[in-house]
């Protein structure tokens, strides 16, 4: 399983961005997928979820704001990321849960100007 993860770059606080997550098979196949971010200094988080069943779950810093999405045709997920501000600013990674495995791709900036 590959993944890659696009989209990332600098943007004002209040703007938006779309992360893209292409995986090299069919993500119907596995069980989640997510994205996780990393700031400077601390430790990775879990940003969104969404299940194969399509159920979504997302951190409280994010809720409201940010939402993902799949499409299995394209075998992409997606983070819609809505009214940024300065502490969504880290390196975002798509993850893929798949047959008792975590596939982790290369992550992509994200930087949110005050």
């Amino acid at each position: 399983v590959q993944l890659q993860a696009s989209g990332g770059g600098l943007v004002e606080a209040g703007g938006s961005l779309r992360l893209s997550c292409a995986a090299s098979g069919s993500i119907f196949s596995f069980n989640f997928m997510g994205w996780y971010r990393q700031a400077p200094g601390k430790q990775r988080e879990l940003v969104a979820l969404i299940v194969r069943s399509g159920t979504t779950n997302y951190a409280d810093s994010v809720k409201g704001r940010f939402t993902i999405s799949a499409d299995n045709a394209k075998n992409t997920v997606y983070l819609q990321m809505n009214s940024l501000k300065p502490e969504d600013t880290a390196v975002y990674s798509c993850n893929a849960f798949y047959a008792g495995m975590h596939y982790w791709g290369k992550g992509t900036q994200v930087t949110v100007s005050s």
